[in-house]
């Protein structure tokens, strides 16, 4: 394989978040949020019953996983902030839960890493949703609330902020498909929820303007959202209700975030299908427009995984009575992670590439997530180093730099790369089924940390910025 050179300041880094690495989940006054509410009520509902409360023991071991990431050739990270964690239910900051984020940043910056700062992934406090969550508008002022809090409280730590983790997936897993709590099965709740969401966005990007202009940032801050992009397919011979399918499917999942950080803006095509082909009735406020246009963003991450293949529906409506508007098309030539049921499609990332070169051109974007999860990877351990043998690993992200690089190579703006759960962390409902990590997290050891044999290859690259 030839070998291929990654721009020299194109940096490299892990991605992980605060509900599923820190831990101490009733500490230092914390509240509940939804992922504890729902290991309290049905931990059954938890892969090997493993809830929320431990993540992967960070907050203990949090020096040791800074000189770790650091050894392996990373320069930065991205993790959260949990809403839960830094303000108390009156919405004033808890002062142990920022001491712990003060503690956490400074360590960083010792450690030689920066640290990227997402200010919501899935966790939302219990009394919050307990109110409507994203269904109330309420809660999308106190997320406007939080985050002037955050920016106000660290805003001379961090430089790159983002608002939201992978936007379309709570509405979906919460209230379209039955997975996460409450497990509902409501398009309706679930386009409610996708509309306040950009609505909250654009609020805390307001919210960071304002405390740019207050002098409360960093000079050079910048502010973003990370959203999980899976480029669409339909069939190499469409009928024109395929292509109908490929339009709805983009437009919902890729073309909703993309307009609205960088036109300040929805896809007007998608909401006139939603509003007047599907009887959506979407909370639309007087002046939304202008609360919308505040949420253009400095930046991008992309969150890649797999590819969406779609075809037009077989039936107009599920057995909830949801409006279906695509169902899945099986690629004859797909190869897949069995473990996760994702397909592995590494060129998708250099076609999302071009896609934001030809549509997006002025927009800058990063990898914020890849990587590969394993189910019962022990068993492929050394019998004499006990070292996980994860040469699948290398594969995988070895060919998505590959095509990373090509993309730039033909005009791509992408500037880095972070690999997901570089340390194997607590993944939702599935715990520790599928580990993530260039190192292994042992559960039957404390939570012990060991570099797997990807970990030398992974440093390798990240410090010579060679692909091979």
């Amino acid at each position: 394989m030839a070998e291929l050179t990654l721009p020299k300041d194109f940096f490299f880094g892990a991605a992980m978040s605060g509900p599923q690495t820190e831990g101490g989940w009733n500490v230092g006054g914390k509240l509940e949020n939804l992922w504890d509410t729902w290991s309290i009520e049905d931990i059954d509902a938890f892969y090997n019953r493993v809830g929320s409360y431990v993540g992967n023991n960070f907050m203990r071991l949090y020096k040791e996983d800074l000189a770790l990431l650091k050894s392996l050739g990373m320069n930065n990270y991205r993790t959260s902030i949990q809403w839960s964690r830094l303000l108390d239910q009156d919405g004033n900051i808890n002062p142990e839960g920022a001491a712990w984020y003060h503690e956490l940043f400074a360590a960083s910056k010792e450690a030689g890493l920066e640290v990227f700062v997402n200010l919501y992934h899935f966790d939302m406090p219990t009394y919050l949703f307990r109110r409507g969550g994203w269904e109330n508008r309420e809660v999308c002022e106190a997320y406007a609330n939080y985050a002037y809090k955050a920016f106000c409280e660290f805003g001379k730590e961090v430089r790159c902020w983002f608002t939201f983790n992978e936007p379309i997936v709570e509405p979906e897993n919460r209230y379209w498909h039955p997975i996460w709590y409450p497990q509902h099965h409501s398009f309706q709740e679930a386009c409610t929820t996708q509309y306040n969401i950009s609505i909250a966005h654009a609020l805390a990007v307001a919210k960071y303007r304002q405390a740019v202009s207050e002098g409360r940032m960093l000079d050079d801050a910048r502010i973003g959202m990370i959203c999980n992009f899976s480029p669409s397919y339909t069939k190499d011979d469409p009928t024109p209700a395929d292509l109908e399918a490929l339009r709805m499917n983009d437009g919902l999942t890729n073309r909703w975030w993309l307009d609205l950080v960088t036109k300040g803006h929805l896809p007007q095509d998608v909401i006139d299908t939603l509003t007047n082909d599907l009887g959506i009735v979407l909370p639309i406020r007087p002046y939304d427009d202008a609360v919308l246009s505040e949420g253009v963003v400095d930046w991008l991450g992309c969150n890649y995984y797999q590819p969406s293949r779609v075809q037009a529906p077989s039936k107009s409506h599920d057995e909830w009575g949801n409006p279906l508007f695509a169902e899945p098309y099986i690629w004859p030539e797909r190869v897949m992670n069995e473990s996760r049921g994702w397909e592995i499609y590494p060129k998708g990332i250099y076609d999302f590439g071009m896609k934001c070169k030809k549509e997006y051109p002025e927009l800058e974007w990063y990898v914020s997530e890849n990587g590969i999860g394993i189910e019962r990877e022990y068993l492929n351990k050394d019998p004499e180093t006990q070292q996980v043998q994860d040469d699948y690993r290398i594969d995988f992200v070895r060919d998505h730099l590959t095509w990373i690089a090509k993309a730039i190579q033909d005009g791509a703006n992408c500037v880095g790369y972070h690999y997901w759960g570089l340390i194997d962390n607590w993944s939702w409902s599935n715990a520790f089924k599928n580990r993530y990590g260039f190192v292994e997290v042992d559960l039957m050891e404390n939570y012990e940390r060991r570099p797997k044999k990807s970990a030398a290859w992974l440093t390798e690259v990240a410090t010579s910025h060679v692909v091979k």
